[in-house]
């Protein structure tokens, strides 16, 4: 079975999956230029609870986890089967740690559906849903990244959803399309670190901007499991596309084990909703 790379998205405001812009072009080239995978596993920063889980529904839901955006956002609905037998395989290679069994608490969460929407709008390709522990250290994020890495040689892709910089509080509508200073610093020491040495970002709490730039962690951890993919196999990242959102969101993308496919989209992030991002839109 063919080797599946893996992935990391920021994928911003949830109003990108209506929108067609140089992000979700590229979010599309990937879908078009990655070979069929048996199932993807998506590491979502919307599912961040004190407990590391697997969804292992036949039919998980879509999770419209926001309030304060236009009705038809509600009404998108990303019905992809789920895979109940991947939760053993997952239980198998990563232990000791352990893995619980959602059976019907999650679903898919608008950080999986507005990327896959564009990367597999079919929906055909069974999901699966691994929660973030906010009990747990970076190391112990980046360790079980690396340890799902024998999963991409059983034809199973692994996507990790957040964003690099994710700032709610301190976006700026004048800045549609630019980062502040201090996010663009941030964001291109991970950079640097994902094309040249993947498992010393998580290192980066000790970088000056951290704390604009991930006041939070929910968004940065998805990152760690793509690391840990990386460096499990060696394979340095690829950059998908980069840039920056309202100041302090960050919408850089990458891709482990596989070319970069060439974009052509363009056009900036998707707009925010009206009223102070920080206080509903849960993005």
């Amino acid at each position: 079975m063919t080797v599946m790379p893996a992935a990391f998205f920021g994928h911003g405001n949830p109003m990108n999956a209506l929108e067609t812009n140089r992000y979700t072009a590229a979010w599309r080239a990937f879908g078009e230029a990655v070979p069929r995978p048996r199932a993807i596993l998506v590491v979502s920063a919307h599912w961040y609870v004190q407990a590391t889980a697997i969804t292992a529904m036949p039919r998980p839901r879509t999770i419209h986890d926001f309030y304060g955006f236009p009705p038809e956002l509600f009404d998108v609905e990303y019905q992809a089967p789920g895979l109940p037998d991947l939760y053993d395989e997952v239980a198998d290679i990563v232990h000791p740690t352990w893995v619980g069994a959602d059976l019907d608490s999650w679903g898919i969460d608008h950080g999986a559906w507005s990327v896959l929407l564009h990367a597999f709008p079919q929906a055909d390709i069974p999901v699966v849903q691994l929660s973030i522990n906010a009990l747990k250290p970076f190391d112990y994020h980046l360790q079980l990244g690396a340890a799902l890495a024998p999963l991409r040689e059983d034809g199973v892709l692994v996507i990790g959803s957040g964003n690099v910089v994710h700032n709610l509080g301190g976006v700026s509508r004048a800045l549609p399309d630019a980062g502040f200073d201090w996010a663009q610093r941030f964001d291109e020491r991970a950079k640097e670190l994902m094309l040249t040495d993947p498992t010393e970002v998580g290192r980066l709490d000790g970088h000056r901007d951290y704390d604009l730039a991930v006041p939070t962690p929910d968004h940065f951890l998805p990152l760690l499991y793509v690391a840990g993919v990386a460096g499990a196999t060696g394979t340095p990242a690829e950059v998908l596309v980069d840039g920056y959102s309202y100041g302090s969101l960050s919408m850089t993308a990458y891709t482990v084990g596989m070319d970069t496919p060439a974009t052509a989209g363009s056009g900036v992030a998707a707009p925010l909703p009206d009223g102070p991002p920080a206080d509903g839109a849960n993005i």
